[in-house]
């Protein structure tokens, strides 16, 4: 079958799910009637190398090249080789799901031989007190693939990592000149799995151009040998890269050398641009008619980017396209014994955009002034629905993980009500900013509709550095927006960032103690530090002086330009607080010593913390300005009420009352009311039901209130018994 095009995700993003990108661009292909194949080499080369037949190939390949001075480690898992190639297609079988019963053999620990990543499982039973067995064995599994790891890191190939491959030799990599090394030396172990597969995989498909997406550093090398290959056998194919990787780091390219291994490389969106190379390959457009591309041009690196040619419109780049795709295949691990933390390592999730670009676009470590962040443009809640059923249909998995930069609350809210009035059973979640819109019964309505955990930006949980950051938010709204999520059953983790420009000592230990009392207080499940890093496209590259920061060098190297290395003349000495900030995380991840003093994390001096102990308890409890405006919408997600007259009495005295019986999922719930507001509340509820077409603002509840000739709407409405209604699903938002 001949295609014309060939789209790629090299080695290695994620093993439990396929990365997007190649999906969208499938997607968007099939709107242009233009056909395609799609492969993830990561997975691919992952089950090739982890299989009976691979690990015995790896263990014979070792035992021909021995290490001359292998770690006490690697000769253990040596002798234990035969444990390995008897119980490795068990276990893959069993990540991928296709073997649950094994989870029991796993956990007795005398089925997998076990070495140096096992000795980080202190207790196991006390971190998996809330998991159960096949979360344990699963996590047991992901320590056995770990120890595989060492060893081929050790034995065969030091760049090897699951989601990390050769990173090192990207990162940063201002010059070419190393990675280019690399890639003229002999093949890796890895490097022929990869090659034989992609050999196949060319042969099968006869495609016109290929084209690589390279998300994140870790893909380079694998890209760029994926590219050499296709050059040396099949010439003449057109090679084309483009992802977030080039995207961010190669907007300045110079270097002549990395079109030895690609023809072309695209920036930002790449539906037009690879539309465009495919009408320029076929003679329909000339090289001046290409879209944001890199090209060599009489030996000399070229930027083209027409004009004349727009970006396609969100609604036109339709539904992302998973087939071809090995779904069943790709292997859930858990690294962090964490249920929050293990969503990005664990289960199949669908990934989806609801939005392009970001909404709030300011905060000044962030490259906002790129395209993908810097055009914001949203998808209809309509379209949205119909792109995820599409997707169900043809994956057979209802997980959807948004990939948004930050989902917009407003969006976020006709998703969910979309959701819930097509009665689709999904599991959502997604990145946000912890604003104040959030509300309690904003939360509700979104657990209602099947999302389960958010992730947002605390960065540096302090008020000072928030604001150097304009992002907008204080670490006590923060607190409280948590807490919303939380009590409504919705897990939430924080990005934490160390070292911003001026950032003190004081600072850094004060900002560990508010996320300390978050963990304390149940508002927070997870969290990950990140260490700033300066970069050219954000307003602290842009203009470091404004940020009191220098940057080493004004020299722009003529291969990756993203991360400046600077210097911060007033802040601490960022490096040395790592290793505690993130030790002391895992810990509270895990419940674990919330009351121990801060310096205990440090081995050297650190400052005292300036927090109150009850700082976030405090916000916590301090009243929220009113949110709820006349024109909040207010919707009903539960059962109609059953409703009777009943008679009470009192010293002799007896009155009729309305008694309303709400059955919920879990409980049911009797208020009692005025005979007439209870008509009223009875009728008014069966038009605020979220099935129906319109959707009253609170005014118009009111005005019909009103209209009934019935008295004191707030005092009505906003007290017991009619506000305990929020959890059967009445809800202001």
């Amino acid at each position: 079958m001949s295609n014309s095009v060939f789209l790629i995700t090299p080695p290695f993003t994620q093993l439990n799910t396929p990365y997007p990108a190649t999906a969208y661009l499938k997607g968007f292909l099939n709107t242009r009637h233009i056909t395609s194949f799609q492969s993830d080499l990561g997975i691919e080369v992952t089950l090739r190398l982890f299989s009976k037949q691979g690990l015995e190939r790896l263990f014979a390949h070792i035992a021909a090249a021995p290490p001359v001075a292998a770690s006490e480690n690697i000769a253990r898992m040596l002798v234990l080789q035969e444990d390995y190639i008897q119980t490795i297609d068990a276990v893959i079988l069993f990540l991928q799901g296709k073997n649950p019963t094994l989870a029991h053999l796993i956990c007795k620990r005398d089925y997998l031989p076990e070495a140096s990543r096992f000795a980080q499982l202190d207790d196991l039973n006390w971190a998996f007190g809330s998991m159960g067995t096949q979360d344990k064995a699963k996590h047991l599994a992901t320590m056995y693939l770990e120890d595989l790891s060492d060893l081929i890191m050790e034995c065969v190939d030091p760049h090897f990592g699951f989601s990390r491959y050769a990173e090192r030799l990207s990162r940063s990599a201002n010059s070419f000149d190393e990675l280019y090394a690399a890639l003229q030396a002999e093949y890796t172990y890895i490097d022929t799995i990869l090659t034989d597969l992609l050999a196949l995989h060319m042969q099968q498909v006869q495609p016109a151009m290929v084209a690589i997406s390279v998300p994140f550093p870790g893909n380079l090398y694998a890209a760029l040998r994926c590219g050499q290959w296709i050059k040396q056998h099949y010439p003449a194919v057109k090679v084309a890269m483009g992802g977030g990787f080039p995207n961010t780091e190669l907007r300045s390219l110079a270097d002549a050398r990395v079109f030895e291994f690609v023809d072309f490389i695209t920036l930002d969106d790449g539906e037009a641009p690879i539309e465009n190379l495919l009408l320029f390959l076929e003679g329909k457009k000339t090289a001046e008619e290409l879209k944001r591309t890199f090209l060599l041009t009489e030996d000399k690196v070229t930027y083209v980017n027409s004009k004349a040619t727009h970006d396609y419109k969100q609604a036109q780049l339709g539904t992302p396209d998973y087939s071809n795709l090995l779904l069943d295949k790709y292997i859930s691990a858990i690294e962090v014994v964490n249920p929050m933390h293990s969503l990005w390592s664990d289960g199949r999730w669908n990934k989806l955009t609801m939005a392009h670009g970001c909404y709030w676009g300011k905060c000044t470590f962030c490259d906002i002034s790129l395209d993908y962040i810097k055009i914001y443009e949203p998808i209809t809640a309509s379209l949205l629905c119909d792109r995820m059923e599409t997707i169900i249909a043809q994956t057979g998995q209802n997980g959807f993980h948004f990939v948004d930069e930050a989902a917009p609350p407003a969006l976020m809210r006709a998703l969910a009500l979309e959701i819930i009035r097509r009665k689709l059973t999904v599991s959502w979640w997604t990145n946000i900013r912890f604003e104040k819109s959030f509300t309690r019964d904003l939360c509700l309505l979104l657990k209602a509709s099947g999302c389960i955990a958010v992730s947002g930006g605390l960065e540096v949980a302090s008020d000072r550095l928030l604001g150097l950051i304009q992002k907008g938010i204080t670490v006590a709204q923060v607190a409280r927006v948590n807490r919303h999520f939380t009590e409504a059953g919705i897990m939430v983790h924080a990005y934490l960032m160390y070292g911003f420009p001026t950032q003190t000592a004081q600072e850094t230990i004060d900002a560990l103690e508010m996320v300390r009392q978050m963990f304390q207080a149940g508002i927070l499940q997870s969290a990950f530090w990140h260490q700033f890093t300066m970069t050219a496209h954000s307003p602290v590259g842009l203009e470091p002086a404004k940020f009191s920061v220098q940057k080493e060098t004004d020299e722009i190297g003529a291969f990756a330009n993203n991360d400046i290395m600077h210097i911060d003349p007033t802040g601490a000495d960022h490096e040395t607080f790592s290793y505690g900030l993130k030790k002391s995380l895992l810990n509270f991840m895990h419940g674990a010593c919330l009351d121990y003093p801060l310096s205990k994390w440090f081995d050297f001096k650190v400052p005292k913390t300036t927090v109150h102990p009850d700082f976030i308890t405090t916000a916590l409890m301090e009243e929220e300005a009113g949110t709820v405006k006349p024109t909040s919408k207010v919707v009903y997600l539960g059962k109609q009420p059953a409703m009777e007259i009943i008679t009470k009495s009192k010293k002799g005295s007896t009155w009729e009352m309305s008694s309303l019986t709400f059955q919920g999922k879990k409980e049911k719930v009797n208020i009692s009311v005025q005979p007439p507001q209870g008509a009223w509340l009875t009728q008014m509820l069966q038009q605020l039901a979220v099935a129906n077409a319109k959707t009253y603002t609170l005014q118009e509840v009111k005005d019909s209130y009103e209209a009934a000739g019935l008295d004191d709407f707030e005092l009505f409405w906003d007290n017991k018994p009619v506000n305990t209604l929020h959890k059967l699903g009445l809800l202001k938002l």
